[in-house]
C-alpha cells in the first residue's frame, strides 16, 4: 500500500491542480492540468541569482554555519579540493539561511506558488543542487522517481517545486527530466537503484520504471523557473562536461495540508533512513519524522495552520 491516496479539492469546473487566480492563462493553467509542470521563462533576476552564488560559496567554504543545514559531498574528492564547492554536490535545508532562504520569498515566486498552494504557504523543503562533473559511474544521476514519496503530508495537489536554473541547463550537463503526466498517478514504491558506482544516500528512485512513458528534457535557461507537481515522475541525467549545474528549489505547501503516518506504507523504510541519519546527526536518541518536518518547515506567507 501506498500513502498517496490523491484526496483532490474539486474546483470551478475542470480544473484539479490549479486554483482560481487572475496570473495563470487557461492554457498556462491547463497545461499543469495535463502535463504536472509549468516552465516560467526569466523570472528570477541575474541579481539574485549572483547572490546566491556567493552565499555558496561562502557555506562551502565553512564561512557561515547556518543550523540545521546539510552539506552532501563527494568524499572522494575531499584531498584534491578540500573545503570548496568542487566538492559539495548539494545543500539541504537552507531554512535557517537568511541570504539563501530569500529565494523562498521571492514575490515574483510566491505569486506563481500561490495558484497551487493557496494564500497560506509553507516552505518545507529547501536545496541548491550543485550538480558536479560526473564519470560513467554516474554518482550524481539522480534516478527517476516522484517526490511525494519524500513527504509525509497531504493531499499532494496543494504542494509544488519551485526549481530554477541558476545557468544554462541542458542535457549535455544533466537537465531536468521529466515524463508528463504522471502526476495523475498513485505513488509508486522507491528505493536505492542495482547499478554499478556508489549511490548517494536519499537519491531513491522508482523501483519499477515504465521506460514506454515518454520523457522530455527541460532545457532552461539562467532564471527560468519550472513549478511542479509532487507526483510528476522526473529525474537528472550525468553532467558530462567539466562544468558544474547549479539549481535552487523549494518545495512549497499549502499550512493546510496535515501529516500523515507512514506507518505500513511504501514510504515507511525511508522514514526509518532519515531518523537514524538525524539522531548521528544530532547525537540524540529520540527523533520522529514529524519532528524533522517541523524543524525544516517555515512560513513564508500567510498563516500557519496545520504544517
Amino acid at each position: 500500500p501506498t500513502s498517496a491516496q490523491l484526496s483532490v479539492v474539486p474546483h470551478s469546473g475542470r480544473f484539479c491542480y490549479t486554483l482560481d487566480n487572475n496570473l495563470l492563462t487557461t492554457e498556462q493553467r491547463q497545461f499543469y492540468e495535463d502535463n504536472g509542470y509549468l516552465l516560467i521563462k526569466k523570472l528570477v533576476s541575474d541579481e539574485d541569482i549572483k547572490r546566491f552564488r556567493k552565499e555558496f560559496t561562502r557555506i562551502c567554504k565553512r564561512e557561515v554555519k547556518p543550523p540545521g543545514l546539510m552539506i552532501m559531498k563527494d568524499e572522494s574528492l575531499k584531498s584534491q579540493f578540500g573545503q570548496s564547492e568542487k566538492v559539495v554536490n548539494k545543500v539541504q535545508d537552507f531554512q535557517e539561511d537568511e541570504e539563501l532562504f530569500r529565494y523562498c520569498t521571492l514575490p515574483e515566486v510566491l505569486k506563481y506558488v500561490e495558484c497551487f498552494t493557496g494564500p497560506n504557504i509553507m516552505a518545507m523543503h529547501t536545496m541548491l543542487i550543485n550538480k558536479l562533473p560526473d564519470s560513467d559511474k554516474q554518482t550524481f544521476l539522480h534516478p527517476m522517481h516522484q517526490d511525494l514519496h519524500y513527504f509525509p503530508f497531504r493531499p499532494a495537489s496543494r504542494i509544488v517545486c519551485a526549481w530554477t536554473a541558476m545557468e544554462r541547463a541542458h542535457q549535455d550537463n544533466g537537465c531536468l527530466v521529466v515524463q508528463p503526466g504522471t502526476h495523475k498517478t498513485t505513488l509508486k514504491p522507491h528505493g536505492y537503484p542495482e547499478r554499478e558506482g556508489k549511490t548517494n544516500k536519499l537519491f531513491h528512485g522508482l523501483l519499477d520504471e515504465d521506460e514506454k512513458i515518454p520523457k522530455v528534457h527541460l532545457v532552461m535557461e539562467k532564471g527560468d523557473t519550472v513549478f511542479f507537481h509532487p507526483l510528476l515522475i522526473h529525474g537528472s541525467g550525468i553532467n558530462r562536461t567539466s562544468g558544474f549545474r547549479k539549481s535552487i528549489s523549494c518545495h512549497f505547501a499549502s499550512s493546510e495540508c496535515h501529516y500523515i503516518d507512514v506507518k505500513n506504507t511504501t514510504q515507511e523504510h525511508l522514514e526509518k533512513e532519515l531518523e537514524e541519519m538525524v539522531r548521528k546527526k544530532y547525537d540524540t536518541t529520540s527523533v520522529e519524522l514529524k519532528d524533522i518536518w517541523n524543524f525544516r518547515a517555515r512560513l513564508v506567507q500567510g498563516e500557519r495552520i496545520n504544517l
